[in-house]
């Protein structure tokens, strides 16, 4: 296309409509990843404190559960027990290969625990 073919408008026009598909196609890879970020998270469901035993180790980031300890109303009672957690609520504290990481918090926990020394698992 010569020069003298070109009008005023027409030099703009390709950058909008290009500028214009950029912005769509922004858009919906925002509104996909916050659809995936809410799948993976799966909402705020509570977690079933009875599968939470085992070895665990206690972290400070990229823990699998952040837990609060209290001294009424736990969710979990837990016992520390040095061989053999197998039950809910018995934690072996271990520094490595743990089943679980935990992370302690004092406020927007995953769930609460109290530490006992006899009958662990779930409160009901």
């Amino acid at each position: 296309m010569k020069k003298s073919e070109i009008k005023p408008g027409d030099s703009l026009s390709w950058l909008r409509r290009d500028l214009c598909a950029l912005w769509v196609r922004s858009l919906t890879v925002a509104v996909v990843l916050v659809a995936l970020v809410l799948v993976v998270r799966g909402g705020d469901k509570k977690v079933n404190v009875s599968k939470i035993h085992g070895r665990i180790q206690y972290v400070n980031s990229f823990p699998d559960y952040k837990v609060q300890a209290v001294t009424s109303f736990p969710d979990l009672r837990v016992q520390i027990v040095t061989s053999f957690p197998d039950k809910p609520g018995q934690w072996q504290i271990v520094d490595s290969f743990p089943d679980y990481k935990i992370e302690m918090v004092n406020s927007f926990p995953d769930f609460t625990i109290e530490y006992v020394t006899s009958f662990p698992g779930p409160a009901k």
